[in-house]
């Protein structure tokens, strides 16, 4: 830390590492026996939508971790695809989605006590993640945010597939 101060681009030392996993693991006390309250099998659709929306800037799309925000994160996004998150148990991965992570990227997406169904539905989509086949994937992708640019050329494409006419080619201005 006296070289590289706390900047997350230089490697770790062992200490740094042996703390992080100190960490994550005392934020994940007394958690390992929970279960979902409701029986019902978990909306695996529902769940890839809100993957999508909440989850797959940081932990990608596939769970992988690999993306620009994950990469860059101190400790990186773990790969929710390997042995280290696939031995937790569904308590301690829905506990670490509800109450988030200190010191980590991981926020508390959750409300102290609750018991709900989307949590217990992400956590059975972590499940899935090392078998992703290529329409959970697709789902998935489908269900990305979107920029404002992206939106506007989705709307236009729209306009134009239900007969509209095409936006009128603008000019480009040059100096």
């Amino acid at each position: 830390m006296v070289r590289g101060g706390f900047s997350t681009r230089s490697q770790p030392s062992t200490l740094e590492e042996t703390l992080a996993r100190t960490m994550r693991g005392l934020a994940m006390t007394r958690t390992r026996s929970l279960k979902p309250a409701s029986t019902a099998p978990p909306d695996l659709k529902a769940a890839r939508a809100h993957w999508a929306s909440h989850c797959a800037i940081c932990h990608g799309v596939g769970g992988a971790g690999d993306t620009d925000i994950g990469r860059n994160l101190y400790p990186p996004a773990p790969d929710m695809r390997g042995q280290t998150t696939q031995r937790l148990s569904d308590g301690e991965l829905y506990a670490a989605i509800n109450n988030g992570i200190r010191l980590t990227g991981m926020p508390a997406w959750g409300a102290p006590g609750d018991d709900d169904v989307e949590t217990w539905g992400l956590v059975a989509l972590i499940r899935t993640l090392p078998t992703l086949d290529e329409d959970a994937r697709a789902d998935i992708e489908q269900n990305l945010p979107k920029t404002p640019q992206q939106q506007a050329e989705d709307l236009e494409e729209d306009d134009f597939l239900r007969g509209g006419s095409p936006t009128p080619h603008k000019p480009e201005m040059h100096p």
